[in-house]
């Protein structure tokens, strides 16, 4: 049996209960050096490469200072895309289900009104894209008082979509007193400036990102006309036969005409970009992550934060216009020590942009000849055997966590003064039960949700048809997912 070597830090017992739920069992190098610093109190600045895993190395501690019994929001997360914080406030709640951390993400495209009402609850971290939580500060439904943590995440990136401006905004309204942490793939001039005016003497922390785009990615380079792309896609494809592949495109009309010739051939296949609605997008991201498709067109809105285990291909069908993309596309694959595979289509007009990201990367891309005919031929059956023998779709780490949670939902909240304490001493109450048992408690105007841990909704289920909270005896059923 492993041992989880992060019991080795100052840890409760709820955090490193969660950990182990999820697999973590060895600090990656970010981690190891990120985790004690934050603990400790320390701001930081971390140069990390995409795949490092930066989001638990500031989510561990982070869920391990803040405070359950305080009501407001304690820790603040900004990223420079929706899908990144949807991301981040899902793998916060899971580093922190046992100590019934909650967290909610704020973001554009989204009803303010809603976003509102989860704020009015027990909020203990927010993560969100600049605007909208600038946005909710200044309309005063994020109260930042009690703001002890700010997380700066992917603040390259930030500047790129120009969020810098609104990020010092969102600073000058925190309190002074805070610890700030800025992780970034690379420290432009602007990022650094906004270190030296917003942060106390912040440590510097470089992961080296040698080697993360040759020792465990083998690449292949192929020169092809733009109209011979389609046919070039295919034939890789077969003679691959990747168990689960993304594939970039520069623009939106790319990846719908790629996706849909794809799924006309009878490839598992979908697509995300910027231009779909948001819980589309969402839905993509979690449906690829249970391997119910194998192949996933995209922009470069994926390739950048977002967590997917074992992809085994990364094709770059058109050549990023920017070097630093080309690293994060490709680092999608070859992660937590597996090994991978990157193939870049590149037109005869683009060696300039070539030239430009293989002196980033510091070696040349090993060119290839398109497979033959005769080459694809012989690879067909295994092909389309694979094809039509598609896995189940499996659990993703955080599925796995969930598996033993039941969210329950009583009818009654706020309007008839039912309060946190009143569920947990009610349910901790049963027999066969304990307040280890309870998780999140979400209480709205009419309704509560309670989530069991440990399997044992069934039990708390069935003990509170005839239980009163309060003195009340409240509707409950499993809640709707």
């Amino acid at each position: 049996m492993q041992v989880n070597l992060f019991h080795t830090y100052p840890l409760s017992e709820e955090i490193v209960r969660a950990l182990d739920h999820l697999g973590y069992t060895e600090p990656t190098p970010v981690q190891s050096k990120v985790i004690p610093e934050v603990l400790a109190q320390r701001d930081l600045t971390v140069r990390s490469q995409t795949g490092s895993g930066k989001t638990a190395a500031f989510g561990i501690p982070i869920c391990e200072l803040v405070e359950w019994e305080e009501n407001r929001p304690q820790a603040l997360v900004l990223t420079p895309t929706r899908e990144l914080a949807g991301q981040v406030k899902e793998d916060l709640i899971n580093i922190g289900r046992f100590k019934r951390i909650k967290a909610v993400a704020i973001y554009g495209k989204q009803p303010f009104a809603q976003q509102k009402l989860e704020l009015q609850q027990k909020v203990h971290i927010v993560a969100g894209t600049p605007g909208r939580v600038l946005d909710h500060i200044k309309r005063g439904t994020l109260d930042v008082d009690r703001l002890r943590y700010l997380v700066i995440d992917e603040a390259d990136e930030m500047l790129n979509r120009g969020f810098i401006e609104q990020v010092e905004s969102i600073i000058k309204e925190l309190p002074k007193d805070r610890v700030t942490l800025l992780f970034s793939a690379t420290l432009p001039p602007d990022v650094e400036q906004l270190c030296h005016r917003h942060m106390k003497n912040p440590m510097d922390i470089e992961i080296e990102t040698a080697g993360i785009t040759t020792d465990r990615i083998a690449h292949t380079l192929y020169i092809v006309k733009d109209e011979r792309k389609p046919e070039l896609l295919k034939a890789v494809t077969t003679i691959q036969n990747p168990d689960s592949c993304m594939i970039f495109c520069r623009t939106q009309e790319a990846v719908d005409q790629v996706s849909r010739m794809l799924r006309q051939s009878g490839y598992p296949c979908d697509k995300i970009h910027g231009g779909m609605e948001q819980n589309d997008r969402f839905s993509v991201m979690h449906a690829f992550r249970r391997r119910e498709f194998r192949y996933l067109v995209a922009t470069d809105l994926a390739a950048r934060g977002i967590d997917i285990e074992n992809i085994t291909h990364v094709i770059n069908y058109d050549l990023p216009m920017d070097k630093e993309n080309f690293v994060h596309r490709t680092g999608r694959t070859g992660r937590a020590g597996q090994s991978g595979i990157a193939i870049t289509f590149v037109t005869p007009s683009e060696g300039r942009y070539l030239d430009d990201i293989q002196g980033y990367i510091g070696f040349e891309l090993p060119r290839a000849e398109p497979p033959s005919a005769a080459q694809v031929a012989e690879a067909r059956e295994a092909f389309e055997e694979k094809l039509s023998a598609m896995d189940a779709p499996r659990l993703d780490k955080r599925e796995l966590l969930s598996q033993d949670i039941t969210k329950l939902y009583f009818g009654g909240g706020k309007k008839k003064k039912l309060r946190t304490v009143d569920f947990v001493g009610t349910i901790a109450k049963l027999e066969g039960m304990t307040s280890a048992d309870i998780g999140i408690i979400t209480i709205e105007d009419s309704a509560t949700f309670v989530e069991i841990l440990n399997g044992k909704g069934s039990l708390v289920l069935r003990a509170m048809k005839n239980t009163t909270v309060k003195g009340k005896l409240l509707k409950v059923h499993i809640a709707n997912k």
